[in-house]
């Protein structure tokens, strides 16, 4: 609720209404019109709270960050699922790519076994020792 958002963070009620009212906060309501704050709504207002506070910033400024901040996390994702797409058709392309190699092969072998190998050679010497 917004009485106890406001006495957490040490601000007045209207400054959390202002935030709504210029759209940097968007609080879920109740039946009964109440104004209700899940934590990524807290999440955002420490983000808020921090750009006003330690760097001056003002609710313009703020706008900005915060629609800079949600592009960013949306353009994360979607890499994030891109890279899994890749993933996916890199694994398919050479799974089949090696079921037709062994399908045509005159003879038929199992797919190799891969192991990694680190050879060791020694303790390093400095340039010194050179």
């Amino acid at each position: 609720m917004i009485s106890a958002v406001a006495e957490l963070y040490k601000i007045h009620p209207q400054t959390l209404r202002l935030y709504e009212r210029v759209g940097l906060l968007k609080p879920s309501r109740s039946q009964g019109n109440t104004r209700l704050y899940t934590d990524q709504d807290l999440e955002r207002l420490e983000v808020i709270l921090t750009l006003t506070r330690e760097l001056g910033v003002n609710l313009a400024g703020i706008e900005v960050v915060l629609n800079m901040r949600d592009k960013m996390a949306e353009m994360q994702q979607q890499m994030e699922e891109f890279i899994s797409f890749v993933r996916g058709e890199l694994t398919s392309s050479f799974g089949a790519a090696q079921e037709r190699r062994s399908r045509t092969a005159i003879v038929r072998a199992s797919a190799p076994k891969v192991m990694r190998v680190e050879k060791h050679t020694g303790p390093e010497t400095s340039d010194k020792h050179r």
